[in-house]
């Protein structure tokens, strides 16, 4: 134990705002963890949400936990120190709950470390009656926890902000009656939106996909993700207010979830369909309690489509009269207002983040990103006026149907936003985001190949060779180890437990584990093949509410370049409004 480690945790709790510290042993203790490290984890409006409702109730009391930076890891395993608490500073491993909010795959690696560091056994097969509850929720546990059964004991399916209550209540009881950890499990499993891997054994065929699951009687045969019908009977924003994250002492407020314009790559659509806003009078209200009791200068607007909330105007207009300024993300090409970025300008934005996805037509039909090249000049010229001179296109390559043609039309449309942004009289940067394409569960693409490494590196050089000559250009490019390493994970089944466990503690070895544990000679089954119509996929126990038929019924679409239309009020499509 080191005086240091629990000395630079009091540090970061003496500059945040909002913190609730109890008494040890006043409540009962329940571990909150961001799989990554405090200033990532604490951008996290997710974990703010459950920190608050679990510290809500009389019974319990939240204590975060997060990976700790290198300088920090070296004096934990120097000194053999624990895993610790930021409010009290207690081990990990004293928790009976340890809940984990997963967002990104790559933190799967971190998950690992955490539980090593926090003196806690990984496999939950080998964790005893004495031994902490892990759990997961958040997007990853949402889409497809397989990966991480061997690791987890529950799974949160869905928006977690009623979930939780009912989870801590069947664990109290279960507490209070004395049941075994199985007993515990199955009551648990019960609670609709909570997937408890145990109880869903995966039996696979000899071309080693599942042939079946094998379910116990007393489980739910499906887990249907939770979903807030109401927003407005729960408030999502910033509890704890802190300079050191990435949005510096900005106050977080979620305007809206879900989003209805049904990109055919986006899970963020398909999971959390349908759409759903919140007033701007609760919105509003929101924000000037938080005056109240914050010092803070910037609200954060936080949603899939903030352009896309009908009374965005009226709520910059709102922040702005209490002398607030605004940030956002991104916003849509299509559906910007000029009212919406003169707000951004007064609280001095000088970049905005468009998202094409691609230059070309053909591949935006394909995806259903339906933004025309006018929209994107719209919204330069719009910009540029309310004096906003930078810009971001996020772009994806290794889209389904990508050809060479397709590849120059990003070249061509960046060299045309370039120069037509000179002629609105912006000197600026454009900056291009680049990202592989990585298909992605309860999506249309679902089923599809990654294009492979060799054409994705191929078709970035292409991109920077055609725009070498053209000033003002820049380049964000994602790790591709890292992509294809998502990709695996994303669709990856509970095999890849044993490799996680074999290389989280070093993660290039993560591709080679996979042969070593013979899984994949050539990683074709996992990343390179077409999955059948009628395989039984990793996610087969969760519904999202999406017919199968709708989302092959989209891929068709997809195929033919056909566009579907954003949701509308009284449509069945899909099958998640009935």
């Amino acid at each position: 134990m080191t005086w240091k480690i629990k000395e630079d945790l009091k540090n970061i709790i003496k500059k945040e705002q909002g913190t609730r510290i109890f008494a040890k042993g006043s409540r009962k203790s329940v571990a909150l963890v961001y799989p990554n490290e405090y200033h990532v984890g604490m951008s996290n409006l997710g974990i703010q949400v459950i920190y608050e409702k679990i510290n809500a109730r009389e019974d319990s009391m939240c204590e975060r936990f997060f990976l700790p930076d290198k300088k920090m890891l070296q004096e934990h395993l120097r000194t053999n120190t624990p895993l610790l608490s930021m409010e009290n500073q207690d081990p990990l491993y004293e928790f009976p709950i340890i809940a984990f909010a997963v967002s990104f795959e790559m933190d799967y690696f971190n998950i690992l470390k955490i539980l090593e560091l926090g003196k806690v056994e990984p496999l939950a097969t080998r964790r005893g009656e004495q031994d902490p509850l892990v759990v997961i929720g958040g997007p990853c546990a949402t889409f497809n926890p397989e990966p991480l059964s061997d690791f987890v004991d529950v799974c949160i399916v869905g928006e977690g902000e009623e979930v939780i209550n009912e989870f801590l209540d069947v664990y109290y009881k279960g507490q209070e009656q004395n049941l075994s950890k199985k007993e515990m499990l199955l009551n648990i499993a019960q609670i609709d939106g909570i997937y408890v891997p145990c109880f869903y054994e995966p039996v696979y065929s000899k071309k080693g996909v599942i042939d079946r699951y094998e379910i116990d009687s007393r489980a739910p045969n499906k887990i249907k993700r939770r979903k807030i019908d109401d927003l407005e009977k729960q408030e999502a924003k910033t509890v704890i207010l802190t300079e050191d994250t990435e949005f510096r002492n900005m106050f977080l407020v979620e305007i809206s979830r879900g989003c209805g314009r049904h990109c055919r790559f986006c899970i963020a659509g398909y999971c959390f369909l349908k759409p759903r806003v919140r007033s701007f009078s609760h919105i509003m209200r929101v924000i000037k309690e938080a005056k109240e009791k914050y010092d803070f200068d910037r609200v954060g607007l936080m949603g899939a489509a903030i352009s896309d909330h009908p009374e965005i105007d009226e709520i910059c207009d709102g922040i702005l009269a209490e002398g607030l300024n605004i940030s956002v993300a991104s916003i849509r090409a299509d559906s910007v207002s000029q009212n919406l970025l003169d707000g951004l300008s007064q609280s001095s934005h000088r970049s905005i983040t468009l998202a094409p996805e691609t230059g070309s037509i053909k591949l935006r039909k394909t995806i259903n990103k339906q933004i025309e090249d006018e929209h994107l000049y719209d919204s330069i010229a719009k910009a540029v006026k309310s004096k906003i001179n930078n810009f971001r296109l996020y772009i994806m390559i290794g889209l389904p149907n990508e050809t060479d043609e397709d590849i120059e039309e990003i070249i061509n449309l960046t060299q045309k936003l370039k120069a037509y942004m000179e002629k609105c009289g912006s000197k600026g940067r454009l900056s291009l985001s680049i990202n592989a394409f990585v298909p992605k569960p309860f999506t249309p693409f679902q089923r599809i190949p990654m294009v492979s490494e060799e054409i994705i590196d191929s078709r970035l050089k292409k991109i920077k060779q055609g725009l070498k000559n053209l000033k003002g250009i820049e380049f964000i490019i994602q790790s591709q180890k890292e992509s294809y390493i998502q990709a695996i994970l994303a669709r990856g089944d509970r095999r890849l437990g044993r490799v996680l466990l074999d290389s989280y503690d070093n993660i290039s070895n993560f591709r080679k584990t996979i042969k070593k544990n013979g899984l994949d000679s050539n990683e074709y089954f996992y990343l390179y093949r077409e999955r059948e119509k009628d395989e039984i996929f990793p996610w087969f126990n969760l519904d999202m509410g999406v017919s199968k038929k709708y989302l092959e019924t989209e891929y068709e679409k997809a195929l033919k370049q056909q566009e579907t239309p954003a949701c509308r009020e009284g449509c069945k499509a899909c099958g998640v409004c009935g």
